[in-house]
């Protein structure tokens, strides 16, 4: 639908939009309305991965002009509370969030955003790079969560978008051995080409199996296993899998009650740690992406212009390839 030009405040650019990637979230609010306690109750735009250029700057901003190009980070605390204090602002319960209801997403021509959560994007560093600077940064809160360092062995349970991230920023902080699993053949082949040093194809191994097969690649039980399925078996097997005094981070989302083996964690002092999105990330994800030691374009498998959105989500909803991307820019639909 057509809707007006929004005219940001003092502290708010305008940005017209040029690449905006399609996360699984945005799909499962268009099929099923909610996530959890996010209920879809009035029309929303999607899209919370994304970047453009500034067309328009608020009175207050001084540290952008028009035609910066920049990355959007989504989420924007509204009031200096005690997360915001502790530098935990993703934790913030009034925050706003792209994309999650009520809060509109960037899936548009034209959308003003905070300026504080716009980075200017160096030259040698894409929209496209910029768009996943957002998924790339759910890799490096979990890896940080996770304490990956120097010779870690990791265990990576899924390989969809988030899973490969993580593949990418583990290696890049040190990790000296990874081990994927997935249903698919070809997501793990993905996961190949990022830096997977090892891959398992699970077919109807129980979570028991499936941490010995990762025990036997790795040589020996990993210390870190991140979780981006939330599928309750896989969650067993990452419990199974993790090292005693070793750390299991929980990124994927799935049912809210899950059974799982919580004394065999106990009893081998396993930490279970969750994430919520992400925090101070931008910065370290533009530093990576224009020092070229982190490449994050061959996630990308799709391109569709905005009049063909309905077709891109019906292509990432069937599964179809790693990460879709919108060209919201109808004059340029460059990466």
């Amino acid at each position: 639908e057509n809707r007006p030009i929004p005219e940001p405040g003092p502290n708010e650019v305008l940005l017209r939009m040029h690449s905006v990637g399609i996360c699984g979230s945005d799909v499962h609010y268009w099929q099923n309305g909610r996530i959890g306690d996010f209920v879809v109750k009035n029309p929303m735009v999607l899209g919370h991965e994304a970047s453009g250029t500034v067309v328009k700057v608020g009175s207050g901003v001084t540290h952008l002009k028009p035609g910066d190009r920049v990355a959007i980070e989504p989420g924007v605390p509204r009031e200096m509370d005690e997360f915001c204090k502790t530098g935990r602002y993703n934790l913030s319960p009034t925050i706003f969030f792209c994309a999650t209801p009520p809060d509109d997403g960037n899936l548009c021509r034209y959308y003003k955003h905070s300026a504080s959560y716009c980075y200017k994007l160096p030259d040698n560093v894409t929209f496209e790079e910029g768009a996943l600077i957002e998924p790339l940064s759910v890799g490096i809160h979990a890896c940080r969560r996770a304490g990956v360092t120097l010779g870690s062995k990791v265990f990576v349970s899924g390989s969809g978008p988030i899973g490969l991230v993580n593949v990418l920023v583990a290696k890049m902080m040190g990790a000296a051995a990874v081990v994927v699993t997935d249903l698919s053949a070809a997501r793990l082949q993905k996961a190949k080409e990022v830096g997977a040093d090892f891959t398992i194809q699970v077919k109807n191994e129980t979570p028991q199996e499936v941490a010995s097969k990762v025990e036997s690649l790795l040589g020996c039980m990993p210390e870190i296993t991140v979780e981006c399925t939330g599928v309750q078996a896989c969650i067993q097997a990452g419990i199974y899998a993790t090292r005693s005094g070793g750390t299991l981070v929980l990124v994927g989302l799935g049912a809210e009650m899950v059974t799982v083996p919580i004394v065999n964690a106990a009893v081998r002092e396993v930490d279970i740690r969750g994430i919520f999105r992400y925090c101070n990330t931008w910065p370290v994800a533009i530093a990576l992406l224009a020092s070229k030691r982190i490449n994050v374009k061959p996630l990308v498998t799709h391109r569709f212009p905005l009049e063909k959105a309905l077709e891109a989500f019906e292509t990432t909803k069937r599964g179809e390839g790693v990460k879709v991307m919108l060209k919201c820019d109808p004059t340029d639909h460059n990466p």
